[in-house]
């Protein structure tokens, strides 16, 4: 029996998105709640856990990079999209099996060695079925496959975080990466492969290598990105938002399913919360995007993402009203007992939750399509859904170790309060009118300027803060991720001035291309002590430990310096027109 070719009819291409959407969900909901939920329970600590969870979205926050590769280097014969669909696939796959063998939490920097590649694939392939998406649906279609697919993302979270768990009571932990690549494989077989992708439009003839003109591509991305992002209020607001969390963040990541196991709930039960948080989710999504239509969108926004800190505030209060503030060992000795309400309110408190969220989910990506400027915007919107990546990346990590540090009340104190201040944004997210003229306003340079002064600012904050890092106590890790996302902002605006500026930039924007990749390998300076430590006896610890911080100082204070001479650029040559612009 032949399969059909989903991708023929409206129906079936709204159920090939949704499916292609399942795969994408898989993995993360393994990684966020399977394999967190089962490292909580071998009593790794959430800081170790909130870093897991957190390196595993960073794919993600890149995927933009991506994009002129998939777009160049395509075969006409297997689909422009759908090979790289059926690659990826793939590869996710195998890559998962193969930490099938590791022992867990001994070999845990392995395992998040190995699916950090796994959810690179991950990201690719999102990068792919976008791009497939916007070349195949009808135009009278996107609204309820949009829907769908983000639906379609929940289903798969709860497959691979509940169905896991659930399975996991039964088979035990490690044959779920069977039954998890075996998902991702099935949709392959029977999704991917009988797909007839329509053929794309003629290729401009590639001058050189292919390489050469992925290159070339990436540095249209970044003009035209850049220019959008800072072309009109809107734009700009749009790209601090992104940077922002949308909303509390804590009852959705990792401190979620690590309270649940700390309380004494087993796989079953936390599998059966999740299946219900997924259901509830996947159905205000849709419910959200609605009601934003009728009763404004970013009105409504602001609403939901309110509503997202009233569930935490309500658990925090009841956990500080049982005394249970700190994490507790699995094995501790004398253990409390868990007070039956306690589990109640956390029940409570993540169901009301996943219904705030839901409602935001598709009402905050409408929110950013409103200040897209749509002659770039696979390049535009695909950055922001990056950006937003980042923001969870950094949630998850800094979580963690506040969690150890402070304990959860607080930890969900600055949660819900922190998750407040995107509110205070919407207000600039205003939709454009489609004309030229409105995502290319003249305050475009001013706010160029504006942005490599406070990045150059924060870059040159990192000499006080290296000097005087120990007073910080146990924020300290804390304000490493926060310099690590000034970091990598840095970095991007560093390679997108240069794009931008070219030759009238003169040797500032030249020097910035070279100071980009320095400051993203400023991440080693976590691992400076344990590269210490294998060094050979009599080689000198102490002095490279010393003299690596001295260099990671240096790297940083010449970023801000290059930031601040950027500054002065004549930024008033972004305003001319991109080709893409009609």
């Amino acid at each position: 029996m032949r399969l059909p070719n989903l991708l023929a009819t409206k129906n079936g291409r709204l159920m090939a998105f949704f499916l292609l959407y399942v795969t994408e969900g898989i993995p993360l909901g393994f990684a966020a709640t399977a394999v967190a939920t089962r490292l909580r329970r071998l009593d790794v600590g959430p800081a170790e856990i909130g870093a897991f969870v957190g390196s595993f979205y960073l794919p993600w926050a890149f995927k933009w990079a991506f994009g002129p590769v998939i777009d160049v280097f395509s075969s006409d014969r297997f689909g422009r999209r759908r090979g790289w669909i059926l690659v990826t696939q793939v590869m996710m796959a195998l890559t998962l099996l193969s930490t099938v063998l590791l022992d867990l939490p001994q070999q845990l920097g392995l395992f998040t060695i190995i699916l950090l590649v796994h959810n690179t694939f991950g990201a690719m392939q999102d990068v792919a079925i976008d791009a497939l998406a916007c070349s195949t649906l009808h135009e009278n279609e996107r609204g309820l496959a949009n829907g769908m697919m983000f639906a379609g993302a929940t289903i798969g979270a709860m497959v691979g975080g509940s169905g896991v768990l659930f399975l996991s009571g039964v088979a035990g932990f490690q044959p779920t990466f069977f039954f998890v690549a075996g998902c991702i494989l099935t949709v392959t077989a029977f999704v991917v492969l009988p797909m007839k992708e329509a053929p794309g439009p003629i290729r401009a003839q590639v001058v050189g290598s292919k390489l050469a003109q992925a290159g070339r591509e990436m540095r249209v991305f970044a003009v035209d990105s850049f220019r959008s992002f800072l072309g009109s209020p809107g734009a700009f607001g749009g790209l601090l938002f992104a940077l922002l969390p949308a909303g509390a963040m804590c009852l959705g990541l990792a401190l979620q399913s690590n309270l649940a196991v700390e309380l004494g709930m087993d796989d079953d039960q936390v599998a059966t919360l999740g299946v219900w948080s997924s259901i509830l989710n996947a159905g205000f999504c849709v419910l959200g995007g609605y009601l934003s239509d009728h009763y404004g969108r970013r009105r409504t926004l602001a609403v939901y993402l309110a509503l997202m800190s009233l569930p935490v505030f309500y658990l925090m209060h009841e956990l500080s009203t049982y005394g249970w503030i700190m994490p507790i060992p699995q094995g501790a000795t004398n253990r409390p007992q868990v007070p039956v309400a306690l589990v109640t309110a956390l029940w409570i408190a993540t169901l009301a939750y996943s219904v705030a969220q839901g409602l935001m989910y598709g009402t905050r990506s409408a929110t950013m399509m409103d200040v897209t400027n749509p002659a770039v915007a696979a390049t535009q919107f695909t950055a922001y859904m990056a950006l937003m990546n980042l923001s969870i990346s950094y949630s998850s990590t800094w979580q963690g170790i506040a969690v150890e540090a402070w304990g959860y009340p607080i930890t969900m104190l600055a949660d819900g309060i922190f998750g407040l201040a995107c509110i205070l944004v919407i207000p600039w997210l205003k939709r454009s009118e489609n004309t030229v003229d409105s995502y290319a306003d003249s305050r475009g340079p001013k706010r160029a300027r504006a942005m490599a002064l406070g990045l150059g600012l924060a870059c040159l904050a990192w000499a006080p803060y290296s000097y005087w890092s120990a007073s910080f106590g146990a924020a300290m890790p804390i304000m490493g991720t926060l310099f690590t996302v000034i970091f990598i902002a840095s970095a991007l605006f560093l390679l997108a001035s240069r794009a931008v500026l070219a030759e009238a930039g003169g040797w500032p924007p030249r020097l910035g291309v070279w100071v980009a990749p320095l400051l993203l390998l400023l991440y080693v300076r976590y691992f400076v002590d344990a590269i210490a430590a294998w060094l050979p006896a009599g080689v000198g610890g102490t002095a490279f430990v010393v003299g690596a911080h001295g260099v990671i100082t240096a790297v940083a204070v010449l970023a801000g310096v290059t930031l601040l001479l950027l500054r002065g650029q004549p930024w008033q040559v972004m305003q001319s027109k991109p080709a893409a612009l009609p």
